[in-house]
């Protein structure tokens, strides 16, 4: 009776550990993933504060002086690069409408579903929601199925309050960067399912 009661004191003790190690490393796999994470969404900002200095409209009285190294466009470069990058990851096809006299829609995007409106904005603060209300209207107008409103930065509370149950998806700078980089992924397969094994 003596050994059992030792051999089951010594299970104990090593399931005590077991337990105990297990918890030290599923606490390092969470931090690991928690860092992971955070650096993920910093990245993702950063990239989306990249797309904003990269396609900003400069002040004519402010002249900077980038690095060789920058990709500097302008807005309507960053509506052909909207509506490819919306091509890549929902299909169908796109076409950017003239820059002037647009009546607020820059893009159109037409799929199996039906057709997409969309609106591209690359401005310094959050959007509010005269660009969801543009987008609507014109929706309304040309009988579309759904909208986008996708701009580099966010969008206010009152825009967000605005844009529920219109079937306009918002994509501020950081789910536009989720977007990009799905795209960028699809290319991949898409040159791998070309390349001979």
């Amino acid at each position: 009776m003596f050994y059992m009661e030792i051999i089951v004191a010594i299970l104990l003790i090593m399931a005590f550990m077991k337990y105990f190690w297990t918890k030290r490393e599923n606490e390092y796999h969470t931090s690991l993933l928690a860092n992971h994470i955070q650096s993920g969404e910093e990245l993702k900002k950063t990239l989306a504060m990249g797309l904003y200095m990269r396609f900003c409209n400069e002040r004519e009285d402010h002249d900077p002086q980038y690095s060789s190294i920058y990709l500097k466009q302008d807005p309507i470069q960053f509506e052909r690069f909207v509506a490819d990058i919306m091509e890549k990851t929902r299909g169908g096809s796109t076409w950017v409408t003239p820059p002037t006299d647009d009546f607020g829609v820059d893009f159109e995007h037409e799929t199996e579903k039906g057709l997409f409106l969309g609106q591209v904005k690359c401005p310094q603060g959050d959007l509010n929601f005269e660009p969801i209300a543009l987008i609507h209207s014109n929706m309304v107008k040309r009988g579309a199925v759904g909208g986008y409103v996708i701009t580099t930065g966010s969008f206010t509370p009152a825009a967000y309050e605005y844009a529920k149950e219109l079937n306009i998806e918002l994509f501020d700078g950081v789910k536009f960067v989720e977007t990009w980089l799905a795209s960028l992924s699809n290319v991949e397969k898409e040159i791998k399912e070309l390349l001979p094994i």
